[in-house]
């Protein structure tokens, strides 16, 4: 089962392990993690649960899409290593990954 590692606006870090099939999203929400809220319930519609992955996690992912481009386009503090946790989908490959939770400026 991949491990994710969490790290939250506050600095603290969670590690969840995170059945595979599931998004990051999910192993935040259903771990009652602060910061990732989810607003759309993974739709790829709301950009509330925008993290940043860490180099050494990218590769792990598919390419983002031409929706979650356009909703990060639009987040606050998106960065390169922006993504939407909804959208990143952990397989039975999956090696540990890790997330810095995006804070945002509202």
């Amino acid at each position: 089962m991949p491990k994710v590692a969490y790290v939250l606006p506050d600095g603290a870090v969670h590690e969840v392990d995170v059945p595979s099939g599931q998004s990051v999203m999910d192993g935040s929400v259903r771990n009652n993690l602060p910061g990732i809220i989810a607003e759309c319930g993974g739709s790829c519609s709301c950009a509330t649960c925008h993290v940043y992955v860490d180099e050494a996690s990218r590769a792990q992912f598919d390419e983002p899409s031409d929706d979650e481009r356009e909703l990060l386009e639009f987040a606050d503090g998106a960065r390169p290593a922006s993504r939407l946790a909804c959208q990143l989908i952990l397989s039975a490959s999956c090696a540990a990954v890790r997330v810095t939770v995006a804070v945002s400026d509202d």
